[in-house]
């Protein structure tokens, strides 16, 4: 993922479970064609929580969302749109990122991707980097959101 197409932040704490999933149905219902959704911090940050309930939003459904760890890689074809949910943390390379076929994902869709930075500057797509991080309170985390110029129009409702 390009820092270079990264360009206004902004910062978030996400309460507790039922916040993270307010901000994930926020996220689905501004989600298009095209995007591509990094999301990055620690083990255990709720990169998976927040993909999953951004999924199920869309779906309109509590549908089953297993983890792309092993795969690569989960489509999900949704109520008006097409969605991918990738996980490269075990990539060796990010010359591999061309043999998923995560483009053709983004052209007729959007992708969520977690450990972007696995990547490198393989990935493409209108970007949005949402960099979750542990606090000192065990439910709470910390949510920075990096946007692209396609995203400039949504990030006011997004970081509501």
């Amino acid at each position: 993922m390009s820092e270079g197409r990264l360009a206004a932040t902004r910062e978030l704490e996400l309460a507790d479970l039922a916040a993270t999933h307010a901000f994930a149905a926020r996220l689905a219902r501004l989600l298009r064609k095209g995007d591509l959704v990094g999301l990055s911090g620690d083990l255990g940050a709720g990169k998976s929580e927040l993909a999953r309930a951004t999924i199920r939003a869309l779906a309109g459904a509590e549908i089953e969302v297993p983890s792309p760890t092993f795969t690569l890689l989960q489509l999900y074809d949704l109520p008006g749109l097409l969605v991918g949910h990738a996980d490269l943390y075990r990539l060796g390379d990010p010359d591999e990122v061309a043999t998923l076929g995560l483009d053709e994902v983004l052209r007729d869709g959007a992708l969520l991707v977690e450990w972007p930075e696995h990547g490198g500057d393989r990935l493409s797509g209108e970007p949005l980097l949402l960099a979750l991080a542990e606090t000192e309170r065990p439910d709470t985390r910390r949510l920075t959101i990096t946007a692209g110029p396609g995203w400039a129009g949504r990030l006011a409702e997004l970081a509501a």
